[in-house]
């Protein structure tokens, strides 16, 4: 199944300025929106590891004492899907701080006294 080409509800020509400013605002995100953006995420990126930490602690190895396979493959599969989010959110926080980079490069740095 093919898709069909994507035709501009203008007919060929660009879009009004109007238009094209909205798009650029949309674009050009806020550098203190993205910082709290970030601050969140590494909030998030600290929580997911303290629960990491935590399944880790209270998982059983199979040494041969009292070992229940369904209990330890749930634990297994909430230890996986962690991981998984883990990565999720640190690749997130990775454009986030390109994108303020890309933002204040620019900008010259102030002495901090």
């Amino acid at each position: 199944m093919t898709t069909p080409p994507l035709v501009s509800p203008f007919g060929g020509q660009p879009p009004p300025p109007q238009l094209q400013q909205q798009a650029q605002a949309a674009r050009d995100v806020n550098t203190a929106s993205l910082c709290r953006i970030g601050q969140e995420t590494v909030q998030d990126i600290v929580l997911r590891t303290m629960e990491i930490f935590q399944l880790l602690r209270n998982m059983q190895l199979p040494n041969g004492v009292t070992y229940q396979p369904n209990t330890h493959q749930d634990r297994l599969g909430k230890l996986q899907e962690h991981l998984r989010m883990l990565s999720v959110l640190f690749r997130k926080l990775r454009l986030v701080y390109d994108k303020c980079n890309e933002n204040c490069a620019g900008m010259e740095s102030i002495p901090p006294e």
